[in-house]
């Protein structure tokens, strides 16, 4: 068991066979059990194939420790982390690689109170503890019980929207390969029950592991076309799409066009503080211009933390922020224990624009304008470290501000750029903006990319 490569900065994911098997979900759960000392844990599994044999293998690696474990089902990752407040444990596991290939599988796991267990908070002993591998049977196993609890959490995500202030929305909604499906199907029940005017057209709806619609990452440009086009040809009011376990949602406007999700993080920043004004708001460190300008005019307080699930949450307990965002889709609320859910932002959105009588192009089109970006670009490269400090050497010594939190983030006055290595694939991510400028932020884009395909 040593060097256990599927362990990552923030959670568990690895190729399956290598990286990744049943016997070493045993051990994680043994390790689990041995670092947490919980007495009751729940676990649920995405649609991958994989999933539910490494959950079972999880579930007998916490049960032969001692620990009682509530099998939820077929879950995305926001169900395990609202299971981890609603009821009565000591922690959850979700069986998920989210976006990553077919091939690959992982694990998200908290604490009680959906607390995030990090390579900062407990991660790391986890991972020391499986790949040392010795472990004691408990004299008493564990039980395991099954336990649905989609009825609250939906009942949970209505509480974001006012049933009242809704007006004739018609959404599509792309549930990737379907593991989203259960929850809109809940939903759409409530909207009907409670007479609320959405309507939804639904497509890639059912649950299938073989990924028949290909890697549920609508980040990807090539993943985007089929709710564009969808958007288009049922003249709905917009479209989402989810990720493979559905704790990020992207959301595409009445034209069909995508909205990168740092729009919609100001958006929804902005409206957090309509109702709460002097709130902070966390943001990540890769696009930050129109966030910043948005919650101080709206007399909040913005606060950067590194990039990633556990970081974010971590920083948003740490400020009792009310809301935070990242461009990569994220959005993490404090009455959802502070985690990131793919459901609650939509909901929002439908509520804005309902309330403010405009489409969705109408609420951010300003903003992209004012700050226009490049979305996120992916470079595979032979040195990425060597890349990235070679462009830190020649862009440092003019910029206004060089900022570590995360990669690097050198500012001028017109024009800024991110760029970080990803925690979890081998790549170098670059990011870039501009204050109203589109052909600078294009130009400046291209050189980087140039300059880093050269290094």
């Amino acid at each position: 068991m040593t060097n256990l490569t599927c362990f990552k900065a923030y959670d568990i994911r690895g190729q399956l066979g290598s990286e990744l098997n049943e016997i070493i979900a045993y051990s994680i759960g043994c390790a689990f059990a041995q670092y947490l000392k919980p007495t009751t844990v729940a676990i649920g599994a995405d649609i991958r194939l994989s999933s539910e044999s490494l959950k079972l293998a999880l579930a007998n690696g916490l049960m032969d420790s001692g620990v009682n474990v509530i099998d939820l089902g077929m879950t995305g990752t926001e169900e395990v982390y609202f299971a981890a407040q609603y009821l009565d444990i000591d922690g959850a596991i979700e069986i998920t690689a989210s976006h990553n290939p077919v091939d690959f599988n992982g694990m998200k796991l908290v604490k009680r109170g959906a607390v995030p267990i990090s390579g900062d908070t407990g991660l790391n002993e986890i991972k020391a503890l499986a790949e040392q591998n010795q472990f004691t049977l408990a004299p008493n196993r564990g039980s395991l019980s099954h336990h649905a609890i989609l009825a609250p959490y939906v009942d949970h995500l209505l509480t974001y929207i006012n049933p009242k202030e809704i007006t004739p929305l018609h959404l599509v909604v792309n549930a990737g390969n379907g593991a989203a499906g259960h929850v809109i199907d809940a939903l759409e029940q409530h909207f009907n029950q409670q007479n609320i005017p959405i309507r939804l057209t639904k497509i890639n709806h059912q649950a299938d592991g073989h990924f028949p619609n290909g890697i549920p990452n609508p980040l990807l440009p090539q993943n985007r076309a089929i709710t564009a086009e969808a958007v288009v040809k049922h003249q709905a009011d917009f479209g989402i799409a989810w990720d493979g376990d559905f704790d990020r949602c992207f959301l595409f406007d009445q034209n069909g066009r995508f909205i990168e999700g740092y729009y919609i993080v100001g958006l929804l920043a902005q409206a957090f503080l309509a109702d709460v004004p002097g709130s902070k708001i966390i943001h990540d460190p890769r696009l930050t211009w129109n966030t910043i300008e948005l919650v101080e005019s709206s007399g909040g307080i913005a606060i950067q933390s590194k990039t990633g699930h556990a970081f974010i949450k971590e920083r948003m307990r740490q400020e009792d922020a009310i809301y935070g965002g990242e461009m990569s889709a994220h959005h993490y609320f404090r009455d959802f224990a502070y985690c990131d859910s793919g459901m609650i932002p939509w909901l929002l959105v439908a509520g804005l624009v309902s309330n403010r009588k405009k489409t969705l192009s109408q609420l951010v089109d300003l903003r992209m304008e004012l700050f226009p970006s490049s979305g996120e670009i992916n470079l595979k490269l032979s040195d990425p470290h060597k890349a990235l400090n070679a462009i830190e050497a020649q862009y440092s010594p003019d910029a206004i501000k060089v900022d570590n939190t995360d990669g690097i983030s050198i500012e001028f006055p017109q024009w800024r750029f991110n760029l970080r290595l990803s925690n979890t694939e081998p790549v170098i991510r670059l990011n870039v903006e501009s204050r109203q400028d589109q052909q600078l932020m294009t130009q400046k884009t291209q050189e980087l990319v140039e300059l880093l395909n050269q290094a």
